[in-house]
């Protein structure tokens, strides 16, 4: 009876204890970190893994402040780094997404922050992509001393001496939502401030409109306090904040200004005092009732090898674990560009200079696109301006083969830099019309031509039938299909490439066409209409380029002067008398008769049906692909030394 009394007197003190607690937390404020981020190893004090969560609310709109810097020099590149949206910060910095924005300069983040466990915190994604990368200079580097290595130590499960190339780390962003006291005087927002030299809590009080006491209360600090670069203040706002002045207000002098810590560490304002007073008096007392408890529990306990029965089992309190697949880990990544430093570099521009010799015109390819190598590997590096976020955003969803990959991007004073896998053999309209006679060796074989035309098909095929929301890629010309080695062909410019969504069925209409003459289909160019078939068309006039060699649109020959377009000429060649003869005219001289005729006047035949000028009557790329992998099929039976390359017995890929 007695030991059930002691139990019981024991809960209510415990329960008495944790609401003082609870109260005493949400009233206080957060502990300045002091700097010992800087020390990973030796302190895993509790300021270095993130603000403690006693604020009114679970989870609030927060803000962050961020110094641009080489490579992340615009709002759309700091989303990325930041899970940030990047729609928000253009907003609220009064900027584009794409601007170009000067090193050094400030910017405010606007983020959701959440309370993690104990901590308050907002959680970016980071992958590691060299061996020299760690912990501390994540933190304090990359992230400008928004997160702590003790924090990345605490969330991420790899060894913070091990960390490996490919590792995607939980970066815990410091942030918090205001306490009780905060709200009842007004404060709605915490911003994150990221300490510079040099920096006067005065002046950033006037820039941010805060209150100087306000925010020596918010981080525990008094005037005599000092504080440090790479380590985050938090602000009070009663609004939200606006974009910030490209010069600030001149420093006043105050009484703030850093001056050496009193022995034992950082001061603290009074309301830190008395918190921290009752905080201790509370902990003693939790103390001596566990071991009052503890006491009369052991007397009570039988002997030793006495069967014990009735006695309550207490399982151990669970150990605090973050994982990166945790359902709760919540990733804000920008939405337009989301996820996208998950599988993309993003370049400095250095790095392109040096890849390329400062764009040296002997690494030029044509027009503004570059060879250059990094890191040993040839790219291809091609300058653009204007919004290229739809291009990034699509070449992040798709993956093929016959498809050329998007490795990374930089943005350099309002261009953009895209850096692609390099196609080492040019482009399908150099071997057709630019490189062709100059000797054996640059003349496409029979064989080469229909690997090409499979793997156009191949790609197109997947786009239409394989993402989702299938895709049309509106731009596909013979310049865009580029060779690589074993001349295999791979599809690029996805620029003017358009989703398909399943609600829209799989036509839409646009006023907007663009493209290029010859390439284009009626419906497009009479009605602005959009489907898979606008694919097909073009794809049909490829293949009549790789047949007679021919460009999209040509001169006619003879007295009658003109511009004539290849689609338009393969119904008279494959219509009446001498079906046979016209076609051996019509096809590309370079081919020397040596090609399998039969399969030839197939090939033309399908290229006849895509450029049909009704669009129910052009086949569907998945018809197109059966149909030129039976060619294939058959033009290595017919030459099976023609290819280099080594295929499967069909071009159809299992997915």
């Amino acid at each position: 009876m007695a030991s059930s009394s002691s139990t019981i007197l024991f809960l209510h003190l415990l329960v008495l204890l944790l609401v003082v607690l609870f109260f005493t937390s949400c009233y206080s404020q957060q502990p300045y970190i002091n700097n010992v981020q800087d020390n990973c190893y030796g302190s895993n004090a509790s300021s270095a893994l993130g603000y403690t969560c006693n604020g009114v609310e679970h989870s609030c709109t927060s803000f962050l402040t961020f110094r641009a810097k080489s490579p992340y020099l615009s709002p759309a590149i700091i989303a990325f780094l930041l899970s940030a949206d990047a729609s928000n910060i253009s907003r609220i910095n009064s900027v584009t997404d794409v601007a170009t924005l000067s090193s050094g300069e400030l910017i405010l983040i606007p983020i959701s922050c959440s309370c993690s466990n104990q901590f308050y915190q907002h959680n970016a994604s980071y992958t590691i992509k060299a061996l020299s990368e760690n912990y501390f200079d994540i933190a304090n580097e990359t992230y400008q001393g928004l997160s702590t290595c003790q924090a990345l130590m605490d969330q991420n499960p790899f060894d913070s001496r091990k960390l490996a190339v490919g590792d995607q780390l939980v970066v815990p962003l410091r942030c918090a939502c205001p306490t009780i006291n905060q709200t009842k005087a007004g404060i709605k927002y915490l911003l994150s401030y990221i300490i510079e030299k040099n920096d006067d809590l005065s002046t950033l009080a006037q820039i941010f409109k805060s209150d100087y006491q306000s925010i020596l209360d918010a981080n525990e600090l008094n005037e005599k306090s000092t504080y440090f670069p790479f380590t985050t203040l938090l602000i009070p706002l009663t609004t939200e904040p606006t974009a910030l002045s490209s010069s600030p207000p001149s420093p006043e002098p105050s009484a703030s200004e850093a001056k050496p810590l009193p022995p034992g560490g950082g001061g603290s304002s009074h309301t830190g005092l008395f918190v921290g007073v009752g905080v201790g008096v509370g902990l003693l007392l939790l103390i001596g009732a566990l071991a009052l408890f503890f006491c009369l529990r052991r007397r009570k306990q039988p002997p030793k090898g006495e069967p014990v029965s009735n006695i309550t089992e207490y399982e151990e309190l669970p150990f605090k674990s973050t994982s990166l697949s945790s359902p709760t880990t919540p990733y804000h990544l920008a939405s337009s560009l989301q996820g996208a430093l998950d599988w993309m570099t993003v370049y400095k521009f250095e790095e392109l200079q040096k890849a390329t010799e400062y764009f040296d015109e002997k690494h030029r390819i044509k027009g503004s696109v570059y060879r250059g190598v990094i890191n040993g590997d040839s790219a291809a590096i091609k300058r653009l301006k204007g919004d290229v976020s739809n291009e990034i955003k699509i070449l992040k969803q798709i993956s093929h083969s016959s498809l050329i990959r998007l490795s990374g991007f930089c943005l350099h004073e309002g261009d953009t830099y895209m850096v692609y896998e390099y196609a080492e053999m040019g482009s399908l309209s150099d071997w057709l019309y630019h490189m062709k006679g100059k000797s054996d060796s640059s003349n496409l074989t029979w064989n080469h031509r229909i690997q090409i035309a499979c793997d156009v098909a191949d790609g197109l095929n997947y786009l239409h039938n394989y993402t989702n929301p299938p895709y049309v890629h509106k731009n596909l010309k013979s310049s865009n299909v580029l060779i690589a080695k074993d001349f295999r062909a791979k599809v690029s410019n996805f620029g003017l490439a358009r989703p398909l969504a399943d609600e829209e069925g799989l036509q839409q209409l646009t006023r907007h066409v663009v493209g290029t003459q010859g390439y284009l289909a009626p419906e497009y160019l009479e009605h602005g209409l959009i489907t898979p078939k606008l694919d097909v068309f073009a794809f049909g006039v490829v293949l009549l380029e790789l047949l007679s060699g021919k460009e999209a649109t040509f001169e006619r020959e003879g007295e009658e002067k003109g511009e004539i377009l290849l689609s338009s000429t393969i119904e008279e060649v494959l219509s009446g008398e001498e079906v046979r003869s016209k076609l051996r005219g019509f096809l590309d001289p370079c081919l020397r008769d040596d090609y399998p005729f039969d399969l030839a006047f197939a090939t033309a035949e399908l290229a006849k049906r895509c450029v049909s000028h009704d669009l129910n009557s052009r086949p569907t790329m998945n018809e197109l692909l059966v149909s030129l992998s039976a060619i294939y099929n058959s033009t290595l039976d017919w030459n099976p030394e023609g290819l280099a390359s080594s295929r499967s017995s069909s071009t159809i890929h299992g997915r």
